[in-house]
This record gives structure tokens, sequence and C-alpha cells, in this order.
């Protein structure tokens, strides 16, 4: 079922590809000013009209959504900013053209240190996930955003030259850390800009 949230806040329009989103997503998007619009995991959201696409967080195996891969990756064509977040992050890599792996643990806290790649800036962020994406698999125009300090996994890709990103961990997270907010905030800066 397709839910509308934020009515008549602003005039951007994200959709929100639900594969088991928390409706902090959803608050931490219309506090900013943009109507969302949710909508199942495996819609064809690329007859709607919108102005970017938040892919949230799961449960699962990200090889078990091929549905919304295909829907990323016609997305994805059209240039419009994506961003991804947790399960969102392995399957907008996986649209690109990328593997995911099981991790023989993963990361279940919310003290996971990250490093943003480029810089020396870690952040402690809140995790629950068992999936990775394959840094090595990545196409030659995407990159890796942030690397885990613990075990060196990949945190979060970016597209070389559009506006495309994701990250691991849960930067909406309440119960955890709050530094990582700012991926809202850049991913509608990318849309307000396009």
């Amino acid at each position: 079922m397709i839910k509308h949230y934020g009515l008549g806040a602003g005039d951007k329009t994200i959709v929100l590809v639900d594969c088991g989103t928390k409706f902090n997503i959803i608050r931490c998007l219309t506090r900013r000013g943009v109507k969302v619009v949710r909508v199942p995991w495996d819609y064809d959201f690329n007859r709607l009209q919108f102005d970017g696409l938040f892919i949230s967080n799961g449960p699962g195996n990200p090889d078990f959504a091929q549905a919304t891969v295909d829907n990323i990756r016609k997305a994805m064509a059209t240039g419009k900013p994506i961003c991804g977040i947790c399960m969102g992050n392995q399957l907008l890599a996986k649209a690109a053209g990328a593997s995911t792996y099981k991790l023989k643990y993963g990361h279940r806290s919310h003290n996971q240190p990250v490093l943003m790649k480029g810089t020396n800036t870690c952040y402690i962020t809140s995790q629950n996930h068992g999936f990775a994406v394959d840094d090595s698999t990545l196409p030659s125009d995407w990159e890796p955003l942030f690397v885990n300090m613990n075990d060196g996994t990949n945190e979060g890709i970016r597209h070389k030259s559009l506006p495309f990103f994701s990250a691991q961990f849960h930067p909406e997270a309440s119960s955890g850390p709050r530094d990582t907010e700012f991926i809202f905030d850049r991913f509608l800066e990318l849309v307000r800009n396009a």
C-alpha cells in the first residue's frame, strides 16, 4: 500500500522504498520539509513523479529483493538523487553491479566506529545487519564512502559523478548516536540542487 507523509510540506517529493523502514526515517525526512511517498519494497515506483529516491533498511538478504534492485537500476538511469541506508546500501550496490556477502557474525550494536573515506573523521554508529557490500566488485565509477574501523568492511558507497550514495549504518537511530543524521541533509541538498 502506498502512503503519503508531510503533505503540504515544501515542493520536493521523496519516494521511500519500504524494505522494513523505521518510522524515524519518515520523521527525519518530513522534518526537513519534504513530502514522502512510502511504497512497498517490490513496487515499481518509477511510474510516480518524484525528486529523490530513498531506500530503507531491511531486514533480510539483499539477494531476495531483485525486484527492488531492478527498480533502483531504472531510477538510476534518470539521474535523480538516490540515498540508501542499511539494506538500502546493499540494494544500491547491487543495482550498480556490485555483489554482497554474508558476514560471519554481522554488526549489531550502537557503538560501531565508521571512518568517512578521504577524511580523518570517525563516527560512532548504530548498526544491525548481517550482509555487507564487497568493495572489490564495485564498478569503476563507484567508490566506498565509509569503512568499518573494526573489521574493514564496507559501510557505504557513492557514485563518483552522479548524486547516488548510501550508508550501511543507521543515521536515523534514536536509541544510538545521532552524529550521522547529516546523511539526510546531504541527500536533500542533492535533491534541492538537482
